[in-house]
């Protein structure tokens, strides 16, 4: 049975305490994969990879920016229907629903990223600065 791993700075990890649930299918009721319980501890580690890489993001050029969030949205599209046959199962929901779900999650990080390119204000930011 597969078993989930947290995503923490950049890199799937077991749980730190290895503990998993069971993630039951709705529509059947039977188990189809285990998914981390995560500790306190691994929380701690997300939190802390996240403030870290928050200083390099914010002092990424909104190019760049646009780049990295429009990439997504195009792997986003591209895994469209294996995201939504796990939404489906994982969920409950039918096909049609996760399919729309999956693409408005695209569409979301193709509106940031063009988002980070309009800024608009009395004064001009110089960036790095």
């Amino acid at each position: 049975m597969q078993k989930l791993q947290n995503y923490i700075n950049g890199a799937l990890t077991a749980p730190t305490l290895g503990h998993y649930l069971s993630n039951p299918d709705p529509s059947t009721g039977k188990v189809f994969c285990q998914v981390p319980n995560s500790s306190v501890e691994d929380v701690e580690l997300a939190v802390n990879a996240a403030k870290s890489a928050l200083n390099e993001w914010k002092n990424l050029p909104a190019e760049d920016r646009f780049k990295l969030l429009n990439r997504l949205a195009d792997l986003i599209d591209a895994s469209n229907e294996t995201l939504a046959l796990a939404e489906s199962k994982d969920q409950g929901k039918n096909i049609k629903t996760a399919r729309a779900e999956i693409r408005r999650a695209a569409q979301n990080f193709r509106f940031f990223a063009t988002a980070v390119q309009h800024f608009a204000s009395e004064s001009h930011a110089v960036e790095n600065d």
